[in-house]
């Protein structure tokens, strides 16, 4: 049905060490100048407001509070810089898009700074692009993806909150966004489900990091 692959025990291992190690936010960037020197694997979290990122990097890294997370969208006004495993990996947590409560100017300084950074970032091995399941993708989403083809930055989409919907719906959205994804020239064909509240995917979406390395 989906392009889910299911990691190997060696990965799954390899995943939950990385991840049973020191945790802790580093720094946030608020422009390109402040970034830490780009001397180990780096992957990011980008998507949509709301749609469950601090829970997801919470979940990630067994911390219930290492990133914050709001009900008001657009908390995440910078680019959210977490050391894992003791120096072996950088975990970014972008601005969400379709940001609330703030000036144009504000947001488009955002945008600006999120491109910037995708564009540019050496040590970027991957985007993990999240898509709320109960949406599926959205028009914004579609923008990002199309600049990540034209920068040839690889992404990979992770469903959240997926425990929201049944099974079935989930495993057919999967499969239409895994369709999707390829026709475009930097997109990673599997598509992650994953639910932060019940556990669901964390050790696959761990096993899938820790294979950067």
């Amino acid at each position: 049905m989906t392009e889910e692959i299911t990691p190997s025990e060696e990965a799954l291992e390899a995943g939950r060490l990385l991840f049973a190690g020191d945790a802790t936010f580093v720094m946030g960037v608020v422009n390109l100048k402040q970034l830490p020197a780009a001397d180990r694997t780096e992957v990011c979290f980008a998507g949509r407001s709301n749609v469950g990122k601090s829970s997801l990097i919470n979940a990630l890294t067994n911390r219930a509070k290492l990133a914050r997370s709001s009900a008001e969208p657009g908390r995440t006004r910078e680019l959210n810089y977490f050391d894992i495993g003791e120096g072996q990996l950088y975990l970014v947590d972008l601005p969400g898009f379709g940001y609330a409560k703030v000036s144009r100017s504000q947001t488009e300084a955002w945008t600006r700074l999120t491109k910037s950074y995708l564009r540019g970032r050496p040590s970027l091995r991957r985007v993990f692009l999240l898509v709320d399941a109960r949406r599926g993708l959205m028009d914004t989403d579609d923008e990002v993806m199309d600049m990540m083809d034209k920068s040839a930055v690889t992404y990979q989409v992770v469903l959240t909150k997926v425990d929201k919907l049944p099974k079935g719906e989930v495993e057919t959205l999967a499969a239409k966004i895994a369709d999707k994804l390829k026709k475009r020239g930097a997109a990673h064909p599997v598509v992650r489900m994953t639910s932060s509240e019940k556990g669901w995917g964390i050790p696959e979406l761990r096993a899938e990091i820790a294979g950067l390395l």
